[in-house]
C-alpha cells in the first residue's frame, strides 16, 4: 500500500470481529514499530504481547476503554524502558503517549522489569465493518 494511500485510508478501530490474530501478524507490527525514530537511536522501549482474557480483563479494569481491550484477541504493551533513556521528554515522545490509567498497577499485572514504566496498551484484531467517517474539506482547515 502506497504511504498516502495508508494515511488516508486508516481509522481507529473500537470494535474487533473474534478473529483470532495471527502471531506473525503481531510480531509484523512490533517490527514495524521498532524502526520509529528516538533520539540518538537509543530505541527505548520494551513491548510485550498480551492474549490471556484473564490479563487483558485486568488491564481493562485499569482503563476507561475496557470495551475495546475486552474485545479484541490481543493487546501490545509498550513501555518506555528508563534505563535506555537519555532524553526523558524525547523518549516519552518517542515512544507514544500514555492512555491507560494506573500504571503502577499495569506494571504490576504485566510483570513489567524494574526500570519499565508503560506508555500505551494498543488493542489488536481484525475490524467489525464500520461505516467510513467524513473528512472536511481541506478549505475549511485553512486559517
Amino acid at each position: 500500500m502506497e504511504t498516502l494511500e495508508a494515511i488516508k485510508t486508516r481509522r481507529s478501530v473500537r470494535e474487533f470481529s473474534d478473529r483470532k490474530v495471527e502471531k506473525e501478524k503481531i510480531l509484523e507490527i512490533l517490527d514495524a514499530g521498532r524502526f520509529a525514530p528516538s533520539g540518538l537511536n537509543n530505541q527505548p522501549w520494551k513491548f510485550r504481547i498480551v492474549r490471556d482474557r484473564k490479563e487483558k480483563e485486568l488491564l481493562a479494569e485499569q482503563t476507561r476503554y475496557a470495551g475495546i481491550i475486552r474485545s479484541a484477541p490481543a493487546a501490545i504493551a509498550v513501555f518506555l524502558d528508563n534505563t535506555e533513556t537519555y532524553d526523558r521528554t524525547k523518549d516519552v515522545q518517542a515512544t507514544g503517549a500514555c492512555i491507560l490509567k494506573n500504571k503502577e498497577a499495569v506494571n504490576r499485572i504485566l510483570s513489567a522489569p524494574e526500570g519499565c514504566e508503560l506508555m500505551v496498551v494498543i488493542a489488536v484484531g481484525y475490524g467489525k465493518p464500520k461505516e467510513e467517517a467524513g473528512r472536511k474539506e481541506l478549505g475549511e482547515l485553512m486559517l
